[in-house]
């Protein structure tokens, strides 16, 4: 089935809530930790009672349960190393880090979908790695915020990828009921450890402040169970790699939104807006390029070339 133009105006709204959960998570007082483990959590419970009312299966076989458990560890690893970036550095190195996913993804997607590795789309990924760097140039101050930022995109390309080949098997309330799960008791386990090898100075547990819990809430039912639902299920017509490139928007929207809230804090120099636009310029060329493909191989096929 072909995504209609609704679908990718879906999925913009979708990447604008994305660009949204950094500021979210920066505003809380928990830890990066806590922050992933309520959210996921918090999200599981919200979905489960959303698919019990509305009679929405749970069952899911032996087979397929073991990937969505392992996907939802990848995940929480994704949001942990995500909402860390942005306590290290700030929201604007998270969020830029993060479009590095398009490049991950066009190494990923061909090894598990068994197909060869598409040049363009490689290099479209290293147009936005361009772009990162225009961006950073002169801000390497903050290498471990993007460091950090980059390693979750890694992350975020192979849930996308992995969640691409399960929705053709189960609904997307399914998965990301068992993945928001499965993230919620992985990051759970972690946490001991985390706060003892790491956080050994400041390792007191504290619950979240009243603040805290609505911001959860906006976060793990808007950002997570809506978002993240309707992103598997547009999946089932968009590719991972199309999603994860309209994601390299979300920096774009996010830092918006963070000049907006904080002001001068987050303010970037002219080279942000320069890279900003490299970034843009990939986004929109590949549709282009690709609609350009498929006119070129029909026209083969027409001329019996192909």
């Amino acid at each position: 089935m072909e995504a209609s133009p609704k679908d990718f105006l879906k999925l913009h709204f979708i990447v604008f809530l994305w660009g949204f959960t950094a500021i979210l998570g920066n505003e809380m007082t928990i830890p990066a930790t806590d922050v992933v483990m309520y959210r996921t959590a918090l999200a599981s419970i919200v979905l489960a009672g959303f698919m019990y009312f509305k009679s929405k299966t749970f069952q899911v076989n032996r087979v397929d349960m073991m990937p969505l458990v392992l996907t939802g560890f990848i995940i929480a690893i994704h949001w942990f190393l995500f909402f860390e970036s942005a306590r290290v550095s700030n929201v604007s190195v998270s969020l830029a880090g993060m479009a590095t996913t398009t490049f991950w993804t066009s190494l990923i997607e061909p090894l598990f979908n068994k197909r060869k590795i598409r040049m363009f789309e490689v290099i479209l990924g290293l147009v936005v790695i361009s772009g990162l760097y225009v961006i950073f140039r002169f801000e390497f101050n903050n290498a471990l915020g993007l460091g950090l930022a980059m390693a979750s995109a890694f992350m975020a390309a192979l849930f996308s990828v992995l969640n691409g080949k399960m929705t053709h098997k189960l609904s997307q309330y399914t998965i990301t009921f068992y993945e928001m799960a499965a993230a919620a008791i992985g990051i759970a386990i972690f946490i001991p450890f985390y706060k003892y090898f790491f956080l050994a100075e400041t390792a007191t547990y504290a619950l979240p402040t009243t603040r805290d819990w609505g911001l959860l809430l906006i976060l793990s039912v808007v950002c997570t169970v809506y978002a993240f639902s309707a992103s598997v299920e547009l999946m089932k017509r968009i590719t991972a790699y199309v999603v994860n490139l309209t994601i390299n928007l979300e920096p774009v929207y996010g830092i918006i939104l963070a000049v907006i809230i904080y002001g001068e804090n987050e303010e970037m120099s002219a080279g942000f807006y320069y890279g900003t636009l490299i970034i843009l310029g990939a986004v929109l060329s590949y549709p282009v390029i690709r609609r350009s493909q498929r006119k070129a191989l029909e026209r083969k096929k027409k001329l019996g070339l192909g």
